[in-house]
């Protein structure tokens, strides 16, 4: 029998996708109920297979799991691995990403619209009694854009902004990316300008976040670049809070500096209820919750199970996230050891 912990999972949890998956393979799922690094090694110390949604795995965590094979993320990203570390211990690391690529477009696009449209600021007026008269109302929404003929700007050209691009093509927008990593011919594929970042950010009226979280892409929003966008731009962000400096970024709404922010992740999360952005009325904050639907609950659980039995069944991930492991994980020197 194979010991699979579910780092976070309520004991109680039933999991049924999950727990069938692995039975076929002989293994048992416990769940951990872990909330912080010692409770994690204290439940995964014995465990051939550690599944995790948000729990970091340190180094020191890593040096405290003799048996894993593997830790599967039900995640996109991958900044709360220590994936060096995993890879000097012979540990797999696997993750899911694309299990929620519709959600987060699809928040992208409501968000680039609520802001066009000032959606959130005119319920909010409508709702303590204000109501224009023509003039009025024309002085209150100027300058506003049509959309069409606007530029949108995406700083990453992954998975998900590939698929804002196709969702806003009837808009008519100028769509322009930076992206140091993807080729040239992705980008004409889609009808999409490669651009410098500072170029991008001069011309954007929409500049969005889709770049992951990184030593080299940390901060890399900050007050100089917030000064390269235009007054009437809006930075959106649905992908990682510290891609952002967000004092840089409060300073520069308070300032009107640019016309607005679309958020969905934050530096500290839960967002302290005391947060300056909070306060600021040309914000748009939701708690993380782009990739939520119930058709994304089951498709990440779907695929963590299948990465978890793909290794206990002593084969690669799909999503394997330190492919340098390969040639000294634990999951060969099991493999090489029952064939002996």
């Amino acid at each position: 029998m194979f010991k699979v912990v579910h780092a976070e999972a309520d004991p109680n949890a039933a999991l049924p996708i999950e727990r069938a998956a692995l039975a076929a393979v002989g293994a048992e799922l416990v769940c951990a109920g872990a909330s912080d690094e010692d409770a994690l090694i204290t439940a995964a110390r014995d465990a051939d297979l550690v599944l995790s949604e948000v729990m970091p795995f340190s180094r020191r965590t890593l040096a405290r799991l003799p048996r894993c094979l593997a830790v599967v993320g039900y995640t996109i990203g991958l900044d709360h691995y220590d994936l060096p570390a995993a890879t000097e211990q012979g540990i797999i690391i696997a993750h899911t990403p694309g299990f929620c690529a519709d959600e987060v477009s699809n928040h992208v696009v409501m968000f680039i619209l609520a802001c066009a449209r000032r959606l959130f600021p005119l319920d909010r007026k409508l709702r303590n009694g204000w109501w224009p008269d023509g003039r009025r109302l024309e002085a209150e929404l100027t300058p506003m854009g049509s959309l069409r003929g606007e530029t949108l700007g995406l700083v990453g050209f992954g998975r998900i902004a590939r698929l804002v691009v196709d969702k806003l093509a009837p808009f008519g927008m100028r769509i322009c990316a930076y992206d140091p990593y993807v080729e040239a011919r992705l980008f004409a594929q889609h009808g999409v300008a490669p651009v410098a970042l500072d170029d991008l950010l001069r011309e954007s009226d929409y500049v969005s976040l889709h770049a992951p979280l990184s030593p080299a892409t940390r901060g890399m929003i900050g007050a100089r670049q917030l000064d390269l966008m235009k007054p009437g731009a809006f930075l959106i962000n649905t992908s990682r809070g510290a891609l952002v400096d967000e004092a840089a970024l409060v300073e520069a709404l308070r300032a009107r500096r640019i016309a607005g922010a679309a958020l969905d992740v934050f530096a500290t999360e839960p967002l302290p209820r005391d947060h300056p952005l909070l306060a600021l009325d040309n914000v748009i904050v939701t708690p993380h919750a782009a990739y939520c639907s119930d058709a994304a609950y089951a498709r990440v659980r779907h695929m963590a199970a299948d990465e978890a039995v793909r290794v206990l069944r002593g084969e690669w991930p799909l999503a394997l996230a330190n492919p340098d492991v390969k040639g000294r994980s634990r999951m060969e020197a099991l493999r090489q050891r029952s064939f002996a």
